[in-house]
Formats: C-alpha cells, sequence, structure tokens
C-alpha cells in the first residue's frame, strides 16, 4: 500500500452495521509512501492509522492504489 499526503484512506465495514470510515491522509510515516499514515477524519479527529486488508487509497484524483 503506497499513497500521499492529500489522499483518501477508505476502511471498509468489517461486520454487518459497520460504516467504512473515510479520513485524509495528512502524513506519511512509512518510507516511499507506506503505512502508518496520519489521518484526519470528517469529524476532526486525527489518528495513526496501520491500514489493515481492509483498507484501501484512493488518491486526490480519485483513482485507488
Amino acid at each position: 500500500m503506497q499513497a500521499s499526503v492529500g489522499d483518501r484512506l477508505h476502511v471498509h465495514g468489517n461486520k454487518v452495521g459497520n460504516a467504512d470510515k473515510v479520513a485524509e491522509i495528512i502524513e506519511v510515516r512509512g518510507k516511499g509512501g507506506a503505512p502508518p499514515y496520519w489521518v484526519r477524519f470528517p469529524d476532526g479527529r486525527e489518528s495513526l492509522v496501520f491500514p489493515g486488508p481492509d483498507s484501501v487509497v484512493e488518491t486526490a484524483e480519485g483513482r485507488v492504489r
């Protein structure tokens, strides 16, 4: 998984009833775009995320990586 600042991280709900989460990547902490990512959720919360297999990165242009 690779990302750049400004990309969006989509974490798909992994159980019935769990909604997908989307966050803006505001800092890439790994080498070469690799995780972990510092992200900001729409409600303003920020968190360090180590995305799992239920996650995808969407570029600022709308392409999935």
